[in-house]
């Protein structure tokens, strides 16, 4: 199984975000979708998980460029039923599911207890 990306923030997903990080793997959101830190965004395309800020917009200058802005092309993202979502986790994520909508998340939202608890985990084996 391949890793999954994480939002490392909380905020709404930006469209020029999302098209930088498609070369990392595959999204399972769309822009303007909020999001919080430890949320599953993505799959990676690698082993690991990676944490990711899908909150960065683009840096606005005075200067102008002297080409102009192309329009963002996004990959359509991955669309997870219920079915999919639950055969989609490992033991260490959960699956929220609200009337509105399904989620992936990390049993532990924060990136240093899911650090420790790795370490633990590997200790005690």
């Amino acid at each position: 199984r391949t890793g999954v990306l994480l939002s490392n923030a909380q905020g709404e997903a930006v469209a020029y975000a999302l098209f930088n990080l498609q070369d990392r793997g595959a999204m399972i959101i769309d822009p303007g979708t909020r999001v919080y830190a430890g949320m599953i965004v993505g799959e990676h395309t690698r082993a690991n998980d990676l944490e990711i800020n899908v909150l960065k917009g683009k840096q606005l200058t005075n200067i102008r460029a002297s080409g102009k802005d192309e329009a963002l092309i996004l990959t359509p993202p991955m669309r997870l039923s219920l079915e999919r979502a639950l055969s989609y986790i490992e033991e260490d994520e959960l699956v929220e599911v609200t009337p509105k909508s399904i989620r992936l998340r990390k049993k532990l939202l924060d990136p240093n207890d899911r650090k420790r608890a790795e370490r633990a985990k590997t200790a005690a084996a």
